[in-house]
């Protein structure tokens, strides 16, 4: 079944591991095993093995269409013949036997992620368990390479049907292992997390006990390759991923299949993975320091019809958080509950709702982590849903709609171009769900706008605060400007032309969706409404701090990893400048919610 039904598709060509400047190999083994013995470390500063380990690497396993996938297998040594469940990390990564891949976390942010090298082994693979810790814990640890990967045979699949079914077969291969005890589990972040529910909802096989998306994505086009029926050709983030790819044949480039497929296709369709069919045991996690996965990581807990559903929203960063000491306490209950049976470990006691909400750096109020909310839910049941009005005449967001027609004016093709919109909370405020923005705006110039959207918070003295996504050696104003590395705040962004695909609501306070399939172009000088879903957030605020609006034809967002600043020239398509306009008939404004 690897075939390439969308015949335009957008295939890359790999480098074969051995070949791969990034990679550090250690070779295609097939059938060699290693002892890794209690006390093994791989270097010096890595943290060691606590249990006896047998590893038995590029373990050959037969998909139903006679391709090979190769994977590396982790049992811990026993007296007893003890049955363990497998913990499966699906990734196109590329496992790791001591080697290294282009996707790691010297590279990808600054200090490392604040990551000690000690809580890990330099086994796991980018974005997966980490082989010492879950050995110890009584799982066996599988890391194959997914199809086209390194030696496994075909292409790179970017989720799908063809991904889903070869997890199918090669969670079915792993069931009946004599190592294994009739359960699977599956792990892992980003990729890895997306994978997970890609297959629980187009063809879960039974062994498949419980699944942990520790931050994912539901729509490759509405979350990341095209939001708001923007591209960026510039963002170099897809090219990274792509160019770190290693194997025999080639890879998907969904990122540049925006280029032939602008407006959301069946192709598109294909990748999009309906979370509503979702019935297994779940435990998510979500960050607001993510601009590829929050969006997904909060709809799949609310859209899900698992009954057994967690969702931990975290103040930190996704790779930071990955490996922390009290979160794989969490998660091997979770696990052990599913998959081992113990429904009375205690973990069907834990919240499913765990909510986090950012103060930002120099706040005077105190970031509130993971606390436990009721029902299983989002947003909260006991939100609600507050306007405020933009104002042009005096750059304020106000209570009420102005009466006075205003306008505020910026160059829309600049990297500096925008317009600020401030407001004070006069009590504490907690905000967390989706807002979102209505904007009346015109463009004499051109018959089209790129808008960009973003919430900013602000301090007591007017200033606008970040937040350190991890611990950091350094004062916020030396962490380089990496998303990874610090979170500014939510933001939205919309092709005015993509306005006419709005979808009707099914409730009022929800945030406006759009299907992106066909377009209209503006008429140059007209006023049209835009109305502009924004990322889910969470903050809280004390007297006298507030929020801003800022509007901008350029992406507002910092670029996700480091070395990614692009060539200084703006991606969107704007022409001239940019009217908001506000008051009278006008009304322009921003609803967010309120707990």
């Amino acid at each position: 079944m690897d075939t390439h039904i969308f015949p335009n598709t957008i295939w890359r060509n790999l480098t074969p591991p051995e070949e791969h400047p990034g990679f550090r190999y250690e070779g295609h083994r097939p059938g060699d095993r290693v002892e890794l013995p209690r006390g093994h470390v791989l270097r010096p500063g890595f943290g060691s093995f606590k249990v006896d380990v047998i590893l038995d690497i590029d373990i050959s396993v037969t998909m139903r269409d006679g391709k090979k996938i190769y994977t590396n297998i982790y049992r811990p040594t026993r007296p007893d013949p003890e049955r363990l469940p497998a913990l499966i990390a699906w990734s196109p990564y590329g496992k790791c036997a001591g080697g290294t891949s282009p996707q790691n976390y010297d590279s990808m942010g600054p200090y490392r992620m604040g990551i000690p090298y000690q809580s890990l082994s330099g086994y796991e693979t980018f974005e997966g368990p980490n082989p010492a810790e879950w050995c110890k814990r009584g799982y066996v640890v599988v890391d194959p390479d997914a199809r086209g990967t390194c030696h496994s045979e075909g292409d790179i699949n970017a989720w799908g049907q063809q991904e889903a079914i070869d997890i199918y077969d090669f969670i079915d291969w792993c069931s009946k292992q004599d190592w294994c005890n009739g359960s699977v589990v599956m792990f892992g972040n980003s990729w890895l997390a997306i994978c997970q529910i890609n297959h629980a909802t187009r063809c879960r096989h039974p062994a498949l006990k419980a699944i942990a998306p520790w931050e994912a994505m539901t729509d490759p086009y509405q979350q990341v390759c095209c939001r708001g029926g923007v591209s960026n050709p510039k963002d170099s983030f897809g090219k990274i991923i792509v160019q770190g790819f290693s194997g025999m044949s080639k890879a998907e480039d969904i990122w540049s299949n925006v280029g032939p497929r602008p407006l959301y296709d069946d192709y598109w369709e294909s990748k999009r993975i309906d979370v509503e069919k979702m019935d297994i045991p779940i435990y998510l996690t979500a960050s607001y320091s993510s601009r590829l996965h929050l969006w997904g990581s909060f709809t799949t807990f609310g859209k899900a019809k698992s009954l057994n559903k967690w969702l931990r929203v975290h103040a930190s960063q996704e790779w930071h958080d990955l490996y922390r000491r009290e979160a794989m306490d969490d998660l091997q209950k979770f696990y052990d509950c599913f998959a081992k049976g113990k429904l009375d470990n205690g973990w069907m006691e834990t919240p499913q709702l765990q909510l986090s909400l950012i103060a930002m750096y120099g706040s005077i109020a105190r970031t509130i982590k993971e606390r436990p909310e009721a029902g299983s839910s989002f947003p909260l049941s006991r939100t609600k849903a507050v306007k405020y009005f933009l104002d042009a005449s005096t750059m304020q967001l106000v209570a009420q709609r102005p009466v006075n027609e205003s306008r505020a004016l910026y160059e829309a093709h600049s990297l500096t171009g925008q317009a600020v919109f401030t407001m004070k909370f006069n009590k504490y405020t907690e905000l967390s769900g989706f807002p979102w923005a209505k904007l009346y705006m015109s463009c004499r110039e051109k018959d089209d706008m790129d808008i960009n959207v973003i919430i900013r918070k602000i301090g007591i003295s007017g200033e606008l605060l970040e937040h350190a996504n991890y611990p950091m050696p350094v004062p916020i104003d030396k962490i380089p400007n990496s998303n990874v590395a610090k979170f500014q705040g939510p933001n939205g962004l919309l092709r005015a032309s993509h306005r006419v695909s709005i979808l009707p609501r099914e409730h009022p306070d929800e945030p406006p969706r759009y299907s992106h399939r066909f377009y209209k172009k503006i008429t140059p000088g007209s006023r049209v409404a835009l109305e502009i879903p924004i990322w889910p957030i969470g903050m809280v605020f004390e007297q006298g701090e507030g929020l801003a609006l800022v509007v901008a034809g350029h992406d507002l967002r910092l670029p996700e990893v480091l070395n990614d600043d692009g060539d200084g020239e703006p991606s969107d398509l704007n022409v001239g400048r940019h009217e908001i306009h506000t008051g009278s008939q006008w009304d322009s404004f921003i609803e967010i919610p309120e707990i």
